[in-house]
């Protein structure tokens, strides 16, 4: 069983759907940490009802990204983590964690990459007028997710979609296929290539 940590700074409804895939018994994984960056995120208290060790930390209270990252490394070996997951984490992952755990962080992501990388992908999408966008699974590397691609689902902008609905949609989306994919991932971790 896969021991790991995930990463989130907002509402956390992708680490709860991880979190139901683990009781349900359909991702075999061992949630040892929770790690947030927004002392006020609901996932938080999420965690805390699941009974899940959080570690939140303050970005404003230390010199810079390599320190907090030691900081997050140190909590991460506390717990024997061997994976990382992040689920609406809102930070670039810097060279410190990248170099700890190399080929073992994962991203979720509200678009086909490389189409609209970085923030408000689904907003982007929409206003691009796009009618077929999606979400990405993707190993995560120094750059704005540009890291490999492991899996993508596509899902058809509707004519009377709004921003919101398109949005639900995605999130719904995303509830079922990430505890899918990481359940693959960990299963055939020799069969799926990471570049």
């Amino acid at each position: 069983m896969k021991k790991i940590a995930v990463f989130a700074s907002g509402s956390g409804s992708n680490f709860q759907a991880i979190v139901d895939a683990v009781k349900a018994g359909t991702l075999a994984a061992d949630i040892r940490l929770l790690v947030c960056d927004q002392e006020s995120a609901y996932v938080l208290e999420r965690a805390k009802k699941e009974k899940i060790d959080s570690f939140c930390f303050s970005p404003k209270s230390f010199h810079g990204k390599a320190a907090f990252e030691q900081e997050i490394v140190k909590q991460l070996k506390s717990k024997d983590v061997e994976f990382i997951v992040l689920a609406g984490y809102m930070r670039l992952i810097g060279p410190t964690l990248l170099q700890e755990y190399p080929e073992a962080i994962v991203n979720i992501h509200p678009s086909l990459l490389p189409a609209f990388p970085g923030i408000d992908a689904i907003g982007q999408a929409f206003d691009a007028g796009v009618k077929v966008t999606g979400l990405s699974i993707h190993y995560v590397d120094a750059g704005m997710d540009t890291g490999p691609i492991i899996a993508q689902k596509e899902i058809e902008v509707l004519a009377n979609d709004t921003r919101d609905r398109l949005q639900e949609r995605i999130q719904q989306a995303e509830h079922t296929t990430y505890p899918e994919v990481l359940q693959q991932l960990f299963m055939n971790e020799k069969s799926i290539p990471s570049h």
